[in-house]
This record gives structure tokens, C-alpha cells and sequence, in this order.
């Protein structure tokens, strides 16, 4: 290994895409793939073990999600770099992607060119999100997210019953219906419609609102 590779681990819960990862990194001899991990609490574990420099992240796994996984990383260490892989990359997920710690977010379907580029861009320090997203629109971001939840945060919570709670946080942590429905040990009908009553019951739009909105609300109440 070279005194100059970047060190890597490789966090997602599908086999075939960590191993695909994992194959096209290795022929970067700029970059060493020491580890890999297939659920949340897996990573934080391998994290502390193996030192990377930093971390490729799902966003959605098992056990602990990827944003939940890195929040405990970053309260430990808060030098961690971590880079999140994901299928979503709107404004609601960059936001719970840079609120948990994250360096930067990158959807599953950009060229290895890109994936290359942002390892390099987390590994000397600075943030990637894609194109699109500068700096100056990560900070505007920041403040509109923010300046939202102040006004809405706890204003709903006494009007929200524990398990509404319980799918508002893991709906902000990245979490699939069938994920939430695993978790929690109800069916995938029951989740859509406690997601359905919750749009409802909020006075939202669409499922992109509830998304912000439960990101908003689990911003609000950790801090």
C-alpha cells in the first residue's frame, strides 16, 4: 500500500453493489479499500478498528442507517470523513446528509470520474455534494432548512402520537417504507398509511414535504 493511498471503507447493505464499489476503487492505485460493512452499527465498529480516511456510506441500511451511524461517528470523532451514497440526492437528504457530520453526498448513478473526484475533494478537506451544490448554496440551504423548523419544530409534537414520532425519525434518517415496516414490526400498509395520515394530519402537500418536514422535526429535537 502506498504512503499516499487514501484509505477507504465501504458501507452498503447490497452485496453486489459494496462488492462493485469496492472492484472499481481498486483500480485507483491512489486509493486502498481496507474495509467494508454491511449495516450501520457494523461501520461505526469498523470505523474505530480500521481508521479510514474516510468513509463511502449508504444512506439507507439496516440495524443503524448510514445518518445515524455517522452522527455516533462524529460525536466520537469529529475529524471522521464521511462521504454518503445514495439513490435520493434532493435538498431534504443533502440537509440530513450535512447536519449528521457528512462531507458530502453522491448519487449511485454518477460516473466513477465523479466518485473519484469527490473521494479526493472529502480526503483534502473540503465538502462535495455535487455540481450544483457550492458552497454558497450549501449555506443558503443551511439557513432555510433552519429558519423553517424554528418556526414549525415542536409546535406539532403534542399533536403527533409516539409512533408517528417513531416514523418521523426514521423517515429522517433515510428509511424505506419497508425498512420502517421492518423496524417496527408492522406491515408496509400500515407505514403508508401512518405516512398518508401524517401528510394529512400536517397539512402537507406530498411526500417530499413530509421528508423536509421530518428531517426539520428530528433537527429540532436533538438540539
Amino acid at each position: 500500500m502506498s504512503l499516499q493511498s487514501i484509505k477507504i471503507l465501504v458501507a452498503d447493505d447490497h452485496i453486489l453493489f459494496r462488492h462493485g464499489i469496492i472492484k472499481m476503487l481498486n483500480d485507483f492505485p491512489e486509493i486502498t479499500v481496507i474495509g467494508e460493512a454491511d449495516n450501520g452499527e457494523d461501520l461505526y465498529q469498523k470505523y474505530f478498528e480500521l481508521k479510514p480516511d474516510i468513509a463511502l456510506v449508504d444512506i439507507s441500511m439496516p440495524v443503524l442507517s448510514g445518518i445515524e451511524a455517522v452522527k455516533k461517528i462524529v460525536s466520537e470523532d469529529d475529524s471522521a470523513k464521511t462521504l454518503f451514497l445514495s439513490m435520493y440526492d434532493s435538498e431534504e437528504y443533502v440537509y440530513s446528509c450535512l447536519i449528521s457530520g457528512g462531507y458530502g453526498l453522491i448519487n449511485k448513478n454518477i460516473m466513477e470520474d465523479e466518485l473519484i473526484y469527490a473521494i479526493k475533494l472529502v480526503y483534502s478537506g473540503e465538502r462535495y455534494f455535487g455540481k450544483e451544490f457550492t458552497y454558497e448554496k450549501l449555506n443558503y440551504l443551511l439557513n432555510k432548512f433552519e429558519s423553517v423548523h424554528k418556526k414549525e419544530g415542536t409546535e406539532s409534537k403534542s399533536i403527533l402520537s409516539k409512533r408517528e414520532i417513531e416514523i418521523l425519525k426514521f423517515i429522517s434518517n433515510g428509511l424505506t417504507s419497508q425498512e420502517i415496516s421492518e423496524k417496527l414490526g408492522i406491515s408496509l400498509r400500515t407505514v403508508d398509511s401512518h405516512r398518508a395520515h401524517l401528510i394529512q394530519k400536517l397539512q402537507l402537500k406530498s411526500l417530499s414535504d413530509l421528508i423536509r418536514y421530518a428531517l426539520e422535526f428530528n433537527y429540532n429535537n436533538e438540539n
